[in-house]
């Protein structure tokens, strides 16, 4: 049975400045975390770095070509804080907000929505060498930031994004330390989650401030789907629970209900007595927002171990010494039945229905965008030239199915974005992951559009989506 999305659904496709930008060293970007982190030897699969990475800074106008040929109607891109602060504060650097407002007009010209996240995990070093997000100045910093880009793009842009995935930022970088700056301090990572929330709230009233209560204003939260392995079991639920506390509401707390969850206070007392929040915080976090942006790839399966029983770890976070779940150190994330993507991540559509409708049920005033979906595949140029990607269309046509069924169920789900538009550096796994719908030849930067992409075309176009086969 055919299903079709309505006439006003945004479809679009999102990026990450680092990943696919390159032109690390030109028209004064300074380095970020990222930069630092990819050329310390042992932390990037292969000793891989961003340095060139798609050389999207160059390849701009085709890369908007390929967004107008798949009928486009947003692209959602982050802005690379050190281009246009090299030390994270004082001067603008002129030629990187030239590239940022010259790829909005070319992307108004090809009639596509600019969607700017102004925060996708490369800090300016300069930052991180006085504290980075652990420290309170960071956030300051970053509200200054964001009225520079309101004032520079203004009105182009359809909506602002705040933060991409602080749960990442905090905890694989600073908890972790499988992602950039690859620290591993407890207590530093629930001081970066709080910044994080506070440089949200600032960022949001810097861009209204400039642009007027008219600004559409989101972040985008990778939110965790935790299943108990024994539903019976009140420790197995208890871990859910858990999970839900620093994985999830962590952020919606303060964002969304100006609070911290009691619980997580109580889960993470022995880590930290939260003396970072100052009063008056989590009122500046709240800032209003016109759309949730939500990241989903896969779910998790988890169940409360003994103490002096090893920890399991199949969170689809890789295995680090230290764990990302701050407070939460006595989960076990047990494996699941397959299919699984190249990541190793399970496949579970079910996992973005229960989420969304979680969601709308919490908040139901709240618009849901689909901001991140999508899978790594090993994909390949085929002899007659093209990459047959049955597995990702199949992958994608799911999720969007499972979308369908949570708005069915009332969810206000209002668009989604395809991860990713290319091929691109997928951080500490380097160039051995590919997520793209677009293929990148990593050795001639060629862009080969992939069977998905052709798929995705089609649907913009019809809105149709059919029965699987």
């Amino acid at each position: 049975m055919t299903r079709t999305f309505p006439a006003d659904f945004r479809w679009g496709s999102a990026t990450a400045s680092y990943q696919i930008e390159g032109a690390v060293a030109e028209d004064g970007r300074g380095p970020s975390i990222w930069d630092t982190f990819s050329h310390t030897p042992g932390k990037v699969l292969g000793g891989d770095t961003g340095d060139v990475a798609d050389d999207h800074y160059h390849r701009v106008s085709e890369d908007i070509a390929l967004m107008r040929d798949l009928g486009l109607q947003s692209y959602r891109f982050s802005i690379a804080w050190p281009r246009i602060q090299p030390a994270g504060s004082g001067p603008v650097n002129q030629p990187g907000l030239d590239f940022y407002s010259r790829l909005t007009d070319e992307l108004l010209a090809a009639g596509i929505a600019p969607v700017a996240t102004l925060y996708h995990w490369d800090l300016p070093q300069p930052l991180q060498d006085a504290g980075g997000w652990p420290a309170r100045e960071t956030a300051l910093r970053f509200g200054d930031y964001a009225g520079i880009m309101a004032e520079a793009l203004g009105d182009r842009i359809s909506v602002w994004t705040t933060l991409n995935e602080p749960w990442c930022a905090a905890y694989l970088g600073y908890a972790s330390g499988v992602h950039a700056p690859g620290i591993t301090d407890p207590a530093a990572a629930l001081a970066a989650a709080h910044h994080l929330n506070l440089a949200h709230g600032l960022a949001g009233r810097a861009v209204r401030s400039v642009l007027g209560e008219r600004a559409e204003l989101s972040v985008t939260l990778n939110l965790h789907v935790a299943r108990p392995e024994n539903p019976d079991s009140a420790d197995d639920l208890d871990a859910v629970r858990q999970i839900d506390a620093v994985g999830n509401r962590v952020f919606l707390g303060p964002m969304l209900e100006g609070r911290y969850p009691d619980d997580l206070i109580a889960d993470t007392a022995a880590v930290t007595d939260w003396g970072f929040v100052q009063d008056g915080d989590t009122a500046t976090a709240q800032v209003p927002l016109s759309v949730l942006g939500v990241n989903f790839y896969s779910t998790m399966l988890v169940a409360r171990r003994a103490a002096d029983a090893p920890a399991v770890r199949a969170d689809g976070h890789g295995v680090a010494e230290a764990s990302p779940w701050v407070g939460a150190e006595t989960v076990n994330f047990l494996q699941q039945p397959g299919p699984y993507t190249a990541m190793g991540w399970n496949i579970d559509p079910q996992g973005l229905t229960n989420l969304l409708t979680g969601l709308a049920r919490r908040y139901p005033d709240l618009p849901l965008m689909i901001t991140e979906n999508g899978a790594a595949f090993d994909d390949v140029v085929d002899d007659d030239g093209g990459v047959h990607d049955a597995d990702r269309v199949s992958y994608l046509h799911r999720h969007l199915e499972a979308v369908l069924d949570a708005r069915d169920a009332g969810a206000n789900v209002t668009g989604y974005f395809v991860w990713s538009l290319l091929d691109n550096f997928e951080w500490s796994y380097g160039y051995s992951k590919r997520f793209g719908i677009t293929y990148v030849d990593y050795r001639t930067l060629q862009r080969i559009p992939k069977d998905s992409s052709k798929w995705y075309a089609e649907l913009i176009r019809t809105r149709q989506l059919p029965a699987l086969d």
